[in-house]
């Protein structure tokens, strides 16, 4: 499995509170980018995987809908996750 019990606590103690902190916007929003960075890969060798596809979208709208919410509420938290991650709005 690619996404690992001590991957996640990893990806969570990095971006969130702790290695308990999974509800935290960016532990989330963290987390999602791993797995959309994931499934790209494997979108890009099985081209016709439309389960994965339709997977992917969901994903990437999740998290577009989590940093929404976050630049609404604070700007500086949002500003930094998508500096640290890299992520283009």
């Amino acid at each position: 499995m690619y996404l690992s019990v001590e991957k996640k606590k990893e990806i969570f103690a990095k971006y969130g509170k702790s290695e308990t902190d999974t509800g935290s916007p960016e532990a989330q929003i963290a987390l999602f980018s791993y797995r959309i960075q994931h499934l790209t890969e494997h979108m890009k060798k099985q081209r016709k995987d439309l389960g994965t596809q339709r997977s992917l979208v969901r994903l990437v709208g999740k998290r577009r809908r989590l940093l929404d919410y976050l630049k609404e509420n604070d700007i500086e938290r949002y500003r930094a996750i998508i500096k640290e991650l890299n992520i283009r709005k």
